[in-house]
């Protein structure tokens, strides 16, 4: 007769076994770079795109690809120090710092945006005063947009300070603070004001040495030099002049490379390459339930919502494998997004610039699809069926700067 021990001695080897033999069925049906370039190549030509940068980080495996062309008819095939607006992905740098700034306990998410107002400018008010955290997961109430660009302007200047303080007096919100979602880009350049208050320094110069000066992303920045324009991507619609868009730092004005975005994956991934800081749990934490809102409107381009954090947005739940953390961006000619599955340390930033035909692709649905099979997991389950509009229109293609 075995003895009682050494049964349980071969019962432990042989699940070790068996775990090893799966990691490694798990690890061999990983794509390879090629596979990963392959299939960002069948995501380039449905996209339609002009040009188009794909990143992928996986542990610690970096790969990188470029399709297509800088500009129409250039033959060039787009680098990684190709220069992109990354649009709305600015919103995650701009609650980096925040975060930075709770951790040091220089602001609180409950300080309310009046306190960091202007000197005589009252912040409107509906039932509860405006706060930081209303402002990072668009509950602020206040409408997406302050106005349309001016017509001759170049993109991401308006509206600037003195605009934006100006307006806000007149406004009425929506909603009362902090009860339902609408996506806001001006809700963030007031964060970013409120951040540049609290710590009295130029956002700009704050952005910089909480996150870009100790990532070493240098070029990553609202103020392009003549080279940096010089290696702007180009697609086929008006994308106006490269120019100085720190009026819009908090919410959309950056430019940077995917260089600097493989940096940026691998700090929010916290795979410690070349000694680089992981970012705060924190920051990409969920702080509301879509549940716990009345409404959402212009949260679920890239997916059905099941958490709401500061600039970011959750799909399925924590628990799942295939849980994902992502923000859409999109503006000036560009479509942008970053992807995070933690689970298999794999992260995806793509940036896209249009193309002569919309092939009505949802970009940010088909890159999802690419991070889950690089990270050997299935697809994202088809979105719940909403209910029919009493009217069929045609609406032109959101943009989600």
């Amino acid at each position: 007769m075995v003895p009682h021990r050494l049964l349980h001695m071969l019962a432990v080897v042989f699940l070790l076994c068996a775990l090893s033999a799966s990691a490694q069925t798990v690890t061999a049906a990983l794509p390879d770079a090629a596979g990963i370039e392959a299939m960002g190549e069948d995501l380039f030509v449905q996209s339609g795109s002009t040009g188009m940068v794909l990143v992928v980080v996986r542990g610690d495996e970096v790969i990188f690809h470029g399709y297509g062309e800088t500009a129409p008819g250039s033959q060039q095939v787009p680098t990684q120090d190709s220069v992109i607006r990354i649009c709305s992905l600015t919103k995650i740098f701009t609650t980096d710092v925040l975060t930075k700034l709770v951790a040091d306990k220089t602001v609180r998410l409950e300080d309310t945006l009046q306190q960091f107002a202007p000197a005589r400018t009252a912040v409107p008010k509906r039932g509860k005063p405006i706060t930081l955290l209303d402002l990072a997961t668009h509950t602020s109430g206040l409408p997406r947009e302050l106005g349309q660009l001016p017509r001759h302007d170049a993109h991401f200047t308006y509206p600037d300070y003195k605009t934006r303080w100006r307006w806000l007096p007149n406004q009425h919100l929506k909603s009362t603070p902090g009860t339902a979602a609408l996506y806001s880009n001006v809700a963030f350049d007031f964060l970013g004001d409120a951040l540049q208050a609290a710590t009295h320094k130029q956002y700009a110069a704050l952005l910089a040495e909480r996150t870009l000066n100790p990532l070493h992303m240098r070029n990553t920045t609202f103020f392009p030099n003549a080279v940096q324009c010089s290696r702007l991507l180009e697609g086929v619609r008006d994308e106006r002049s490269c120019s100085v868009t720190e009026a819009t730092a908090g919410s959309s004005g950056l430019y940077s490379t995917a260089s600097d975005m493989t940096i940026w994956l691998e700090y929010l991934l916290g795979t410690g390459v070349l000694g680089l800081p992981a970012q705060d749990p924190a920051a990409q934490a969920i702080y509301l339930a879509p549940s716990d809102l009345v409404s959402q409107k212009g949260l679920d381009h890239a997916g059905e919502p099941t958490g709401v954090g500061l600039g970011w947005i959750h799909i399925l739940p924590v628990d799942s494998p295939s849980h994902i953390i992502q923000k859409t961006g999109g503006g000036a000619g560009f479509s942008t997004y970053i992807a995070i599955n933690h689970a298999r340390k794999t992260a995806i930033f793509v940036a896209a610039t249009d193309g002569a035909v919309d092939t009505h692709v949802n970009l940010f649905n088909a890159a999802n699809k690419v991070l889950l099979a690089a990270a050997g997991l299935p697809p994202l389950p088809p979105p719940p069926a909403k209910p029919a509009p009493r009217r069929a229109h045609r609406r032109k293609h959101a943009r989600h700067s």
